[in-house]
Order: structure tokens, then sequence, then C-alpha cells
């Protein structure tokens, strides 16, 4: 069994008489710095390790060849007293390197399923143990905690679907065994289509009718990136001691095409000015309440012909003047409403009035 406790080596060093060059130094056990500033981060079943390799021995003198790093994962012991069996034996060259001053190392270990399962509230300990070309060490590495607690498997496919007042999501739940000492929730995310940042936008919690989520907070005509990532809480006694992510969902994109009209008005009345004024016909209606509103356009007949738009500009307020009539007809008023991208609804019920003959 290969033991991680730190190995040293003590040496007595006396000077004799003065004025000499000083005792002859022992010579270099080239021993590399244990790693102190490894990390972990997991992520459904994968657990990425990082780390700085290091460059210089314990007595100061560069590294001119390395040996393995021995990768330790211990079950229900923490501190680690003894590796084991390494999970992985990484050569000099093994690992992903990531770019850096100084560069880094990059390693990623799979948690068992079973071994989840087994401990679902109980936690993993990760450690490193750099050797030199002889097998040396001089000792483990700083060392990490990682929750066992196991993961939602990710949504197969994520459906979305465009309405007037949001996106609207949807998947499929798989639901796991109930526990006391599990909760389960999704977590959704978005980001512009194009950039690199994201948005953790709501949690929903775990059941079966939490399915679907309405994203209400998007800007039209924007495209954006959605997916959706299981999320696993444990508590021991009630009190929480973990959450881990699972695997993402597959990204569903949506452009925030806005096609969709306003509500149409309703309640639109017509009342001629009354004699003593000059000729007009005003109109008032009920207001709409659609943020993107950008006015409302007033279409006019007079019996037996067809509508048409009497004003140039959409109207602001829900009200009009009518001051082109002619006296002693009868008009029939109908009005729409325009959004800021053109998007017209249907006419209103039309309203009619008479003007007074001259």
């Amino acid at each position: 069994m290969r033991s991680i406790a730190l190995i040293g080596s003590a040496f007595l060093i006396f000077a004799i008489g003065c004025g000499t060059p000083g005792a002859p130094q022992p010579p270099s056990l080239k021993l590399p710095r244990p790693v102190n500033d490894m990390t972990a981060t997991r992520k459904g079943d994968r657990v990425i390790l990082t780390w700085t390799p290091p460059a210089r021995t314990t007595d100061k003198q560069n590294i001119a060849k390395s040996g393995v790093t021995h990768v330790c994962r211990v079950t229900a012991q923490f501190p680690i007293i003894e590796c084991g069996a390494p999970v992985a034996t990484l050569g000099p060259d093994d690992g992903e390197v990531i770019p850096g001053d100084p560069p880094k190392k990059a390693f990623e270990d799979r948690l068992p399923s079973d071994l989840q399962q087994a401990n679902p509230t109980e936690f993993v300990t990760y450690a490193l143990e750099v050797s030199n070309p002889r097998g040396r060490s001089a000792g483990a590495s700083n060392q990490v905690r990682v929750p066992l607690a196991p993961t939602l498997a990710p949504p197969a496919q994520l459906n979305t679907k465009l309405l007037p007042d949001g996106i609207l999501l949807t998947w499929n739940v798989e639901a796991p065994v109930p526990s006391a000492d599990l909760s389960y929730s999704y977590r959704i995310y978005r980001r512009e289509a194009g950039t690199s940042g994201s948005v953790p936008l709501a949690v929903v919690p775990m059941s079966e009718a939490s399915t679907e989520f309405l994203d209400r907070s998007f800007e039209w005509e924007k495209t954006y990136d959605y997916w959706v990532t299981g999320v696993t809480e444990a508590r021991h006694n009630q009190v929480r001691i973990a959450e881990v992510e699972g695997e993402d969902s597959p990204v569903a994109k949506v452009t925030a095409r806005d096609t969709f009209a306003p509500a149409q008005p309703s309640g639109v009345q017509a009342v001629f000015s009354g004699p003593g004024q000059k000729p007009a016909i005003d109109l008032t209606w009920a207001p709409n309440l659609e943020a993107d509103l950008a006015g409302y356009n007033i279409y006019r007949r007079a019996q037996g012909s067809q509508p048409e738009r009497i004003n140039a500009e959409p109207a602001k307020a829900p009200s009009f003047k009518d001051e082109t009539v002619e006296p002693g007809r009868e008009y029939f008023y109908s009005v729409t409403a325009v959004d800021l991208r053109g998007n017209e609804s249907q006419r209103s019920v039309e309203a009619s009035e008479k003007t007074a003959n001259p």
C-alpha cells in the first residue's frame, strides 16, 4: 500500500574551523515540492482536478526531469492517510495542459455510479502525489473533498415555443427514487447567441409538473441559447451539506422574432361635437396594455363603403378627433393597435355617429 505521509530527511551541518569554505552539502534527493493549489470541480459523474505542476525540488533546485503523478481518491477518509491503489498514474506528458503563467494541468476522473448510490451523503477525498524519476515523493498535495450525491440525467431534448408573452421551455422528467436526504431540481440557463456568458434564470423544483418554464425576461429580435441542468441537494439531519449539478441538456436556440399583434382594442365610442363648433366626431376607447405598444390606427367608412385609415401617424393616446366629417352623414369607426415592430391588431368593433345637418 502506497503511503503519502511526508518523506523527509534531516541533516546536521557543522562548521569546522574558521575561514573554511564550509562543510560539504549532502546530495539532493530531487524530491518535487508537493502540489499546494489543487482544485476539484464536479459536473455530473465527472470530477475535474487542476493544479500547478512543481517546477522546483524541496531543496530549491530546478526539476530537470519529472516522474509520475499518482491521483489518489479515497472514500470515508479525511485527511487521507493511505492512498492505496491510485485511480490514475500520469506520466509527465499525460493530462491536459492549461495555458497560463505558470501553466496548469488538468485531469478528469469519473465517479462510478455504484459509489455514488452507496454513499449519497458522503464525500470522496482527492490528493496528488508527485514523484521524481526514481519513484520517490516529498508527500501529498493539499486535499480536496467532493460530494458523492448522485445527479439527474440531463433531459434528452429541450423544446421551445415562442408565445406573445414569453419563450416557453418544456422537457421530459426522469423522476429519481424519493429520498429524505436528497432533493432534486432543474436549473435553467440562458445566453445570448454568439456570447460566452450565461445567466441562470430560475430553479424549478423536481415534480411531475416541473417540466416547463416561461422566460418573460427576453428581448425581441434577439437570438438565445437555452439549456437545462439537473441539480441535486444533499442533506444530513435536515441540514444542506452539498449541491451538485448534473450534465447539461442539449442547447436549444430560439430567435425571438415578434410576429404577434397587440390585442384588439375595445370600447370604441364616437360622439359628435355639437352645434356652435367646427364639425367633428370625438373617438375614445379602452387603452391597450402591451409594453411594446406604438399607438393606434383609426379607420372610417361611410354607409356601403370599405374602411380607410384616416390618421397619418399612430395615435399615442386612446382618443382621436375626426375633423374631416361632412354635415348630415353617418360614419362608422374602428380602431387597431400597432406595436413597435409594425404588427397591427384586428380592427375593433365599429362605433357609428351621425353629424348634424347644416
